[in-house]
């Protein structure tokens, strides 16, 4: 069974399913459709939650030993199982075949895909999903319906602007909906409910921090190595969390494996930008980082990113800042080939 985003928080509230399967790259839609789950089971009595990362070296065996095991604090349970790349392999996909049909007793199961390939779209295990879960797809919104999003969540804390300051947000955040998101939370705590003029969105939108996750990514991208480490410092000195920074990285880097994939295939680049939703003065800046970067490091940055986001969450030693600063400091100093 197919949801949408909108349709997930009231089908939670008659009670959650076995599996719940979230599918595409847009990080906002990702989070909130993951904090929606999250709180509907722990409401619901699901009292414990594991998390598992399918990586290269991943045993699915884990799986059905999770399903057999008998927790020591809670009778419900949530597992949520993490697919960065979108490819479980041959094991995987039998075992996603069989966690389908056959569901884990007291257990409800979030799995997490990015946009998936035509080979994984068509493949059986995945078809096996989209027969027996609920499957979601997070959605990008377009440039086009991006001001009436923001008219959404402005009236949803009882705000409301003119066409044009919702057109000059839209532009401002660029298609970015976390950074759409955080605008409008922003509009909330400076001003009261009611009617916002064009001056006072301009002057909170306008006043930003001196450095922001968004600006390092360009900086990378660009491949400006010292304007990267001041950037990595000043946020730091800011106070930004790690997670804060590496969010915006992982929408910068997504788009760009997907451009460096078309590319390889022969497709037209300016139409690959299009469809990944890089408009105007960003195409020649990816396309400089095109020249760059090649889909392993681009890979390899992404899996990176899984990694540091572990060390974020405490699950995974290590200093998430200071893998984030080596991660962004190697992709802005490779030279173009």
């Amino acid at each position: 069974m197919r949801l949408t985003q909108a349709q997930l928080e009231p089908h939670l509230k008659q009670g959650l399913q076995p599996i719940y399967v979230l599918v595409g790259d847009e990080p906002l839609a990702q989070r909130e459709c993951l904090d929606a789950i999250r709180v509907a089971a722990t409401t619901q009595g699901f009292d414990e939650r594991t998390s598992l990362i399918v990586e290269r070296s991943f045993n699915w065996q884990q799986v059905q030993n999770f399903g057999q095991s008998i927790s020591l604090f809670s009778s419900r349970r949530l597992l949520e199982l993490n697919i960065p790349n979108g490819k479980p392999g041959v094991e995987g996909a039998k075992a996603l075949q069989a966690l389908a049909t056959k569901t884990l007793p007291d257990t409800s199961v979030i799995i997490i895909l990015p946009t998936l390939e035509r080979d994984a779209k068509n493949s059986a295990w995945f078809s096996t999903l989209e027969s027996h879960t609920q499957v979601i797809t997070l959605s990008e919104v377009d440039a086009t319906n991006l001001p009436k999003w923001i008219a959404n969540r402005l009236a949803q804390q009882g705000q409301h602007t003119s066409i044009q300051t919702l057109e000059f947000l839209a532009h401002q955040v660029e298609g970015n909906l976390l950074a759409a998101n955080q605008e409008v939370q922003k509009l909330s705590l400076l001003y009261p409910q009611g009617e916002l003029s064009d001056e006072v969105v301009r002057e909170a939108v306008l006043n930003v921090s001196r450095y922001d996750p968004f600006q390092l990514g360009e900086a990378v991208l660009a491949g400006d190595a010292e304007r990267t480490v001041r950037i990595l410092q000043g946020l730091q000195d800011e106070g930004e969390t790690a997670v804060a920074v590496m969010n915006p990285l992982m929408w910068v880097l997504r788009p760009l494996v997907r451009i460096k994939q078309a590319e390889m295939r022969g497709a037209n680049l300016t139409a690959a930008m299009t469809n990944a939703r890089i408009y105007g003065d960003k195409q020649a800046l990816v396309k400089r980082a095109l020249t760059r970067l090649s889909l392993r490091q681009l890979d390899a940055a992404l899996q990176k990113l899984v990694d540091i986001d572990k060390m974020a969450k405490g699950v995974m030693l290590g200093d998430a800042w200071l893998e984030i600063s080596r991660l962004c400091f190697g992709l802005a100093k490779v030279r173009s080939r």
